[in-house]
Order: structure tokens, then sequence, then C-alpha cells
């Protein structure tokens, strides 16, 4: 999971904070509870299919008549702001991780809602199915030995791709291959993700193996298919390292594509979610927001789509606002419900 994403992504992020102050969707004679207020939203500075919700959202607010002003930020710097009263909503917050800055600042901040994702995220360990099957691959326990490890590496160790250094999985990676004892025969390869993970897929699309690391949703998970195209490895034991936080156990029930049909199928860390915090004077005072967002929650494997769409959008800046624009065409009944039911909140 990651917790900052390309570089190159932030030369688009101007273009969106102002495509989402001009786009809104009107909503009919609905009641109009935001005229004369402003929200200022913040959205995190990891591009991804969060992008696209937070578009979403913005036109629901501004179908109740809000105006918005929309910036982009890192996480430490918008708790800071949420907690001042500088920024009163941010809903694309990844938990658990950011439990430990949540909670610095809860007197004067709220989480709201249970998270954007239906179901939550997961995060672990990936094969190519083929060899899985053909070598009988079932945990990530079997990479102790070097002759299956060998089939993932020229140097007699597995390569595992991992995330790029400073991300937080990163972390939950190195820890992990020390705590599971697989450091003589697993070497994990760091880089630029997207680049690394664009050679996997190859890779497996060619019948190649492959091992790497890897979240759900996300546009890896969409273009190789946990159960079709590749399978996780269930991890031995829970076991993370002490600056990334876990809400329960990381065995997870009813995981797509688990190596030998595992259930519940042991991950890297239990399920993680898209939260959304606000200012708690900003919350009381606008009950209708609150509702709003309470009700903002998309199947995963939308996510996934959304999440392919922005990786092999090379760059075009139009891509977020078209898929929320797209999302909302097809979704009008539900998204004119969530602006219903908001707007005639007391």
């Amino acid at each position: 999971m990651k917790t900052t994403f390309k570089a190159s992504a932030l030369a688009i992020l101007t273009a969106l904070g102002c495509l989402s102050c001009l786009s809104g969707t009107a909503h009919g004679a609905a009641a109009m509870p935001g005229t004369g207020k402003t929200i200022h939203y913040a959205q995190t500075d990891s591009l991804g299919a969060n992008y696209v919700a937070v578009q979403i959202t913005i036109k629901a607010l501004k179908s109740m008549g809000y105006d918005v002003k929309l910036s982009t930020m890192g996480t430490v710097l918008f708790f800071q702001a949420v907690a001042q009263g500088d920024v009163d909503l941010e809903t694309d917050v990844n938990f658990p991780q950011s439990d430990p800055d949540f909670r610095a600042v809860q007197d004067r901040a709220q989480i709201v809602g249970g998270g954007e994702i239906i179901g939550g995220g997961v995060n672990g360990y990936l094969i190519d199915r083929k060899t899985a099957l053909a070598n009988h691959i079932t945990s990530l326990d079997q990479m102790k030995d070097p002759k299956i490890a060998s089939l993932f590496g020229d140097d007699g160790k597995a390569q595992l791709i991992s995330c790029d250094p400073g991300w937080s999985c990163g972390d939950v990676v190195n820890y992990q291959l020390d705590k599971f004892g697989l450091r003589q025969t697993v070497r994990p390869v760091t880089g630029k993700y997207e680049a690394l993970m664009a050679d996997v897929v190859a890779r497996v699309k060619a019948g190649k193996p492959a091992f790497f690391y890897a979240w759900s949703p996300s546009w890896t998970t969409n273009a190789l298919v946990p159960g079709k195209d590749v399978v996780w490895l269930p991890t031995p034991t829970d076991a993370l390292p002490p600056n990334v936080p876990n809400h329960g156990s990381a065995l997870v029930n009813n995981v797509k594509g688990c190596a030998g049909d595992a259930n519940p199928c042991r991950m890297a860390m239990a399920s993680w979610n898209y939260g959304s915090v606000g200012n708690r004077e900003f919350l009381a005072a606008n009950p209708v927001v609150k509702a709003l967002v309470e009700q903002v929650k998309f199947p995963a494997d939308t996510w996934s789509a959304w999440e392919q769409d922005i990786s092999t959008a090379n760059g075009n800046t139009g891509v977020v606002t078209d898929l929320a624009d797209q999302w909302i065409r097809k979704n009008r009944n539900e998204f004119d419900h969530w602006v219903s039911v908001a707007s005639t909140t007391k």
C-alpha cells in the first residue's frame, strides 16, 4: 500500500484542483443547504483512484450549493491543518496507517463513515499462478526452500519486487523477510514501483515466473487478476514493524485468489481503507456534509478499474474528472440518492 506516489503525479495536482472548482452537477429542485458556504477540502498527495472519489464527492457537495476549494497535501500537513481549522475535510486518508497522526488531533478532528472501499483493501505477496500450480506453492514460507526460491531469480535467490524506498510497505517487506527467515533465499528489489510492475505484468503475460508485493484494489491487481493470473501467498504469522499500525488480524476472509484456496488468507497485514476525517466544529455546523460522506463508497472492482485507467493515462490531466463524470452518468440514481439523503439531514 503506497503512502506516496510517483513524483510525476504532482505535476497534475494544480490542474485537478482547478477542474474540481469548475465542475459541478446540478440536482434539480433539491434543497441547497450549502448555499453561501465554502468547504476547504484536501486530498492526499498520492494520486490514484482516490482522486476519482474526491471528484465525485466534490460534485455532490456542489449539488448542495457548497463552494469547494480543493488543495493537495501530505498526511502530516493535513492533520495539522484540519486540527487548526485551516482545512475542513479529507476523504482519502489511509487507515490504519494514519492512526498515529489522527490520535494526536482526535480532540479536534473526527473520523466520518466506515471507509470508501466496500470491504476494504488487502496487501500481500503474489506469484504467477502458472508457477504456483506447477510447483505446488501455497505459502510464502516455501520461499525458504532454495529450489523454490531459485524459480524466481537468476542468482539462486528469489527476486521480490518490493515498494519504492520511503513507502511504509517497504518497511513491512523488510521486517517480514527477517521475521520469517527469508533473507537467505529472497532478495528484495526496489526502485520506481510502477516501472518495476510494468515489467512484472509483461513477464506474467509471457508465462514467466514473477514474485512481487502489491495491494488491492490497485491497477496491478486489475492487470494481473488474483485467481486467474496470479495468487496471493499466505504469510506464516502476523508480523509488522512498530511504525506500521494495524487493526485486527492479518487473517482476511474471502480473499479472491489466495493460494491453495486458503480461507481465511493470512495477508501481510489486516485490511486497510480510505477513510474520511473532518474538523469537529465544521462537521457539527454542517451535518449535511457528514451525512453525504457517510454514504460515499465504491466496490473494490470499481477502484481497481479506476487505478488501471489512471496508470495508462500517460499524464492526461483530464482522466480523473472524466472517470468521475462517467461514474455519475452510469450511477445517477445512487448519486442523486446520496445528495437527497444528505440535503434533508438536520
